[in-house]
């Protein structure tokens, strides 16, 4: 049950971050949350974005050094404790002493050092001195590596491991396979292979699992961006590390690189205050215009759940050109997410057809939990009772009346954008959605 309620309060906080993604003091929330649940990774892009949003956020500095030495990250944590070094306690100061000696940034671990004994003279460490003055004697002053800001793959799912969602399947099939598939033939056409498609939708609804089944479709290099391994706090970095990426798709075309949450590289300008945010939206700018490089092959995929905080020029004709709405999940669809759900626990007398029915507006995600809440009500009798017995409709529908779906509130969002900001057309997928569900 505890497990559960933390559950809730991580998914509380993302969609609040989702709806809201320039909201600094939310997201260092969140990113706290993680880090304080174990989960160290995660709490570090959540860190990093608010950094990189508010480089001066202290408490966000002080997380991200957090994170990133939980990690092995040495580097990392070294340069964003070294921002905030007036507010760190003694026994940070010499925490941070001994991971700059580590990994050779000995005037790092002096300044940390002094810091320590200026506040503490009691707090004096001969191991430490030891090693500053051994790093004098040596002059050995190695750079920690970056880590890769890439996962490549070959994706083994298609679009048969994607229940439902046909006529979405076919537009991605027109818009992402055939071009690469076909390029001779598209060429014909004056239609290059390649450019941009932007997936946006509803937290949750299988926007990164569709990108994956497209890449596995047509069996091309599928690049997934690890975003915190792109975000650096330190001057040009970022902009240097995603450069580099692009280059490497280049030379491994054909490519598809595909950037989750791409609000946190590629932000509307106006809603950043800082510089460091509007150059890393300028250099995704510049890469996905390829002026300087040829990006024939490369298909850049992003997934965003605020397509209303995406940057407008990131929109435009030969950058995500392509906006596609992924909806929560059909009929079919919740049908099969349902029957993978429960496929690894007892069931029996099951009617997924009726249950994908009263779930509308239910995401992937959704589904998932309530085959999780049937499921817990099914052992809590086993448990009692000590007989183990299967899980049935009638579990699934008693489940019904505790889970909601979570949609909604992205949802009412998109509504008022439809409404009041849809000039260029750019969610009519969205009102016909709304339209339909009434």
């Amino acid at each position: 049950m505890a497990d559960r309620a933390v559950s809730d309060a991580f998914r509380a906080l993302r969609e609040a971050v989702a709806l809201s993604p320039t909201n600094v003091p939310l997201r260092v929330a969140l990113g706290r949350a993680l880090l304080d649940a174990g989960r160290h990774a995660d709490a570090l892009v959540e860190l990093k974005a608010a950094v990189l949003q508010d480089p001066a956020r202290e408490d966000a500095l002080l997380a991200v050094g957090e994170a990133a030495f939980a990690l092995g990250r040495d580097g990392e944590g070294v340069e964003a404790w070294m921002r905030v070094l007036a507010g760190l306690e003694p026994a940070s100061l010499a925490d941070l002493a001994r991971r700059a000696l580590k990994i050779g940034r000995r005037p790092d671990a002096q300044a940390a050092y002094d810091r320590l004994l200026g506040l503490d003279p009691t707090m004096r460490d001969l191991g430490i001195e030891r090693s500053l003055r051994f790093a004098v004697v040596s002059g050995a002053e190695p750079e920690p590596e970056a880590p890769e800001p890439v996962v490549r793959s070959r994706p083994s799912i298609t679009f048969d491991d994607v229940g439902g969602l046909q006529a979405l399947k076919e537009r991605l099939r027109m818009d992402i396979i055939l071009p690469l598939q076909k390029p001779d033939l598209f060429k014909a056409y004056g239609k290059k292979p390649g450019g941009g498609v932007l997936l946006y939708g509803p937290p949750g609804c299988g926007k990164t699992h569709l990108a994956r089944a497209a890449a596995g479709e047509c069996g091309v290099n599928f690049q997934a961006v690890e975003i915190q391994s792109v975000l650096d706090m330190w001057l040009g970095e970022s902009e240097k590390r995603l450069h580099q990426l692009f280059e490497k798709a280049r030379d491994e075309a054909p490519t598809i690189l595909f950037f989750d949450e791409i609000e946190a590289i590629g932000a509307a300008r106006h809603q950043l205050k800082h510089g460091p945010g509007r150059r890393m939206v300028n250099q995704l700018l510049a890469e996905m215009d390829g002026v300087n490089a040829q990006n024939e092959s490369i298909l850049v995929l992003g997934a965003t759940n605020a397509p209303w905080d995406v940057d407008p020029a990131l929109r435009r004709p030969g950058r995500f050109d392509r906006v596609v709405f992924v909806p929560p999940p059909d009929v079919a669809a919740r049908e099969a997410i349902l029957a993978i759900s429960l496929r690894e626990r007892p069931v029996a007398d099951l009617d997924l057809a009726l249950i994908a029915r009263r779930t509308p507006r239910f995401s992937g995600a959704d589904l998932r939990h309530l085959a999780e809440v049937a499921s817990e009500r099914a052992l809590t009798d086993a448990l009692r009772t000590g007989a183990m017995r299967p899980v049935t409709n009638t579990d699934l529908l008693a489940a019904l009346e505790r889970v909601r779906p979570t949609t909604v509130e992205w949802l009412e969002t998109a509504r008022r954008y439809v409404t009041y900001a849809n000039q260029a057309g750019l969610y009519d997928d969205v009102s016909r959605y709304l339209q339909a569900m009434g």
